[in-house]
């Protein structure tokens, strides 16, 4: 399943409210031709950034990606020339991914009281990884076995093509603390690997 398909308006929009701000951002819009084609070319890294922010719930990406593209269409993030446009758009995305995991997590407790006050089980949560295969299963288990920053800071730098420095400001750390998780995370990655294959 590759990213999903762009074309002015960034993404599909689901919700029809959306898709209509959307359109009225681009029509709006005080963006440069080269900073749309620059988003365009790297829809596909973000679409990986945004899955990766979100823990890997598709659904919640495509809510993310759409938000970030919105809040660059119609002006609440800026691109000041501080940084590669790549590694700022990545910072939006993850700036709203923390948003809604917030706004999710508000979801959540709510969730577990109504169940609670109800004497209700909560939702079997079994076929959450359907449709992956073994490997890619392996994989994203050994990858939350690492911390939250060590996870970003490798994804931004296999998957995304930053460097160590790229990725340190996209998530707002400095560069020594950026290559310190980029190496632990390697080093504890290979030692779960290693004793996963013994």
């Amino acid at each position: 399943m590759g990213a999903p398909v762009i074309d002015v308006v960034p993404l599909p929009f689901r919700d029809k409210g959306r898709a209509r701000m959307a359109a009225d951002a681009v029509s709006k819009a005080r963006m440069s031709r080269p900073l749309i084609q620059v988003l365009q070319e790297h829809h596909e890294d973000s679409w990986g950034w945004a899955l990766s922010v979100c823990d890997w719930d598709r659904h919640t990406a495509e809510d993310v990606l759409q938000d970030a593209y919105l809040r660059v269409l119609d002006g609440r993030a800026r691109f000041r020339g501080k940084s590669s446009a790549k590694t700022w758009f990545f910072s939006v995305i993850r700036r709203v991914g923390s948003e809604h995991r917030r706004a999710g997590l508000r979801g959540a407790r709510l969730a577990r009281k109504w169940f609670a006050a109800n004497d209700e089980v909560a939702p079997d949560a079994a076929f959450e990884g359907a449709g992956e295969d073994e490997a890619t299963t392996r994989f994203r288990r050994l990858l939350q076995g690492l911390s939250q920053r060590q996870r970003e800071v490798l994804h931004l730098v296999f998957y995304c093509g930053l460097t160590v420095e790229e990725a340190a400001a996209t998530l707002g750390l400095s560069v020594g603390s950026a290559r310190t998780h980029y190496h632990r995370g390697k080093a504890q990655l290979a030692g779960q690997l290693e004793r996963d294959h013994d």
